[in-house]
């Protein structure tokens, strides 16, 4: 859920959307509702949450009804967190030339009518996770819909830190997974909860220095703000990286990845965040937009390589 500019569950980012979004969508109600909601964004919240459901289903049956009506539920609940999103920022919105051609800033869709789209997802999609998977997983999905929208949002106008509480809603969805699929909120749950959130830092950290200009002209507070350099942004990123090297070490100590499968979860884990690490210092050294681009997009790389190698040590 976090929004770039993070991590965004209801929120995927505003910062993906100048990758994902297309700088002028074309006309017509179906496209402007898919823009709004963040339709394409937001699959990024359905395939996190999958994975928490799925790590949570290891040695028992995989309920294929229960992980639909899961994401089913946080689906609606993350585009109607969006459209919200986009009501409180029309006028960031269009200032911005890769989102003034957005429904509401070109004035294409009434307000009202945003809002309705937003009230009505946002709750059909918290009751329906209540009544088909259980109620931890409505909360968690409601908390993340009010972190986003009514903390997070308003925080990017405000502060720079508002990419750290912007990874709070971005990191929940696959603890939304591990719940519904009758997981505990233990330590399990934490370190997926910890490793979203840290990968949404060096992630967004790259978006927000690629399109720093863009921000600071529409009054967007983040931390590339001023950064010319991009010595700040990149050695933000690189300690953020360094963190998800670390974090690996955590399930091998706690023996949660026993055997070859540990070794690979271990080792994978550790490389793929000195990488990372790795390419946030060659940009801190040279300042060059392409070694960011490259940061940027080894964080795409990273998530579901991650994933990937918990599914094979925890399944």
């Amino acid at each position: 859920m976090n929004e770039e500019p993070t991590a965004e569950t209801p929120a995927a980012t505003d910062g993906a959307d100048a990758v994902v979004e297309a700088a002028e969508a074309p006309p017509g109600l179906r496209k402007d509702l898919v823009v709004l909601t963040k339709m394409r964004l937001n699959v990024f919240v359905l395939i996190t949450t999958f994975f928490g459901f799925l790590l949570a289903s290891r040695g028992q049956d995989f309920d294929l009804v229960r992980l639909a009506h899961t994401l089913i539920g946080t689906a609606a609940a993350a585009f109607g967190s969006a459209a919200f999103n986009q009501l409180m920022e029309v006028d960031l919105d269009a200032r911005m030339r890769r989102t003034a051609n957005r429904p509401l800033p070109s004035r294409r869709m009434d307000p009202l009518f945003a809002f309705g789209v937003g009230w009505i997802l946002s709750a059909a999609g918290i009751i329906h996770l209540a009544v088909k998977v259980g109620a931890m997983p409505a909360w968690l999905a409601a908390a993340t819909v009010a972190i986003y929208v009514f903390i997070y949002t308003p925080l990017k106008r405000a502060s720079s830190t508002n990419t750290l509480v912007g990874a709070v809603p971005g990191a929940i969805p696959p603890v939304i997974g591990w719940t519904a699929a009758g997981g505990a909120v233990d330590d399990r749950a934490w370190f997926l909860f910890a490793l979203l959130a840290l990968w949404q830092l060096p992630h967004f950290v790259a978006i927000n220095w690629l399109c720093r200009e863009e921000y600071e002209g529409a009054g967007y507070k983040m931390w590339s703000d001023g950064d010319v350099s991009g010595r700040r942004s990149g050695l933000l990123a690189a300690v953020f990286a360094l963190c998800l090297a670390v974090l690996p070490l955590w399930p091998w100590f706690a023996g949660w990845t026993p055997g070859w499968q540990g070794y690979v979860a271990l080792g994978g884990g550790v490389l793929a965040g000195l990488v990372m690490a790795a390419l946030a210092g060659r940009f801190m050294r040279d300042g060059e937009r392409t070694s960011f681009r490259r940061l940027f997009l080894f964080t795409l790389l990273y998530l579901p390589l991650e994933l990937g190698l918990l599914a094979i040590a925890w399944v």
